[in-house]
């Protein structure tokens, strides 16, 4: 167990809805959903260990994630939460599922389906590597750095959202960038085998993302027999940002059946 609680911002009244971001992220990335959500639930943006502002670790696994939520969980007293969880966020939320089924009331994974994901942030990582805060003492001089590696305007702004001020000559990075280099294969993992959730699960695919494929159903359906998958049209692995609007309309209606 952790002793430490994890960094949430907490949004409206109702049942809980937690969710959690994915890698290199942070709860903040939900901000404008969850707006919405909190119309209807009490939201719980969260950000899990070495990510925004919770506590930073040495250790870093999904099993250590998942001890993290229910520590969360059981801090606020809460018998049954509904989970949204976005790529490694997914996992968390499907780990934690099929190890306390009990505590989950509704599940909803966006674009990460139980399998394993070869390596795919090596640019990204060595991007983020690269910067020298004692050399690089503005945005734009920190955006250059990460330009040389990340041609994707979108995904520098992601990360450009994880520099903070440390002092008034100095940024740093808010996720614990040593702890998720070195731990990055632990993100990669599949869920255990033979492990299952038999409640109600809604998978959120992004239709030009390929996260999840027709090669995933067969997998998906064996770890949570009671799950659908909805294709958001128009969406990327950042499907929540790229469609909200359908995004949210999928999720409010799962939730609310």
């Amino acid at each position: 167990m952790s002793s430490q609680l994890l960094h949430s911002r907490i949004l409206g009244e109702g049942e809980p809805l937690l969710i959690l971001h994915g890698f290199l992220g942070m709860g903040d990335n939900w901000k404008t959903l969850a707006n919405k959500f909190s119309e209807h639930y009490e939201v719980h943006l969260i950000d899990q260990r070495n990510h925004g502002r919770s506590f930073h670790s040495d250790d870093f696994d999904y099993e250590l994630l998942v001890d993290d939520l229910l520590d969360y969980v059981k801090h606020f007293g809460f018998d049954k939460v509904n989970l949204l969880g976005h790529s490694m966020g997914g996992k968390t939320v499907m780990l934690f599922a099929v190890e306390y089924p009990d505590l989950v009331d509704k599940l909803l994974v966006a674009d990460i389906s139980p399998r394993y994901y070869p390596p795919h942030h090596q640019d990204i990582l060595t991007a983020l590597n690269e910067v020298d805060f004692s050399e690089q003492k503005s945005r734009n001089d920190i955006e250059e750095v990460l330009k040389n590696y990340i041609s994707e305007f979108g995904v520098r702004q992601f990360l450009m959202k994880n520099v903070m001020r440390i002092d008034k000559e100095n940024f740093g990075f808010r996720f614990n960038l040593e702890s998720l280099t070195e731990h990055y294969e632990e993100i990669t993992v599949a869920l255990p085998s033979f492990t299952q959730f038999d409640g109600e699960v809604l998978f959120l695919s992004g239709e030009k993302s390929g996260y999840i494929g027709s090669d995933d159903v067969g997998l998906i359906n064996a770890h949570f027999p009671n799950a659908k998958i909805v294709t958001i049209k128009d969406g990327g692995h950042w499907l929540h940002a790229d469609n909200p609007t359908d995004f949210y309309k999928e999720s409010f209606q799962f939730l609310n059946r």
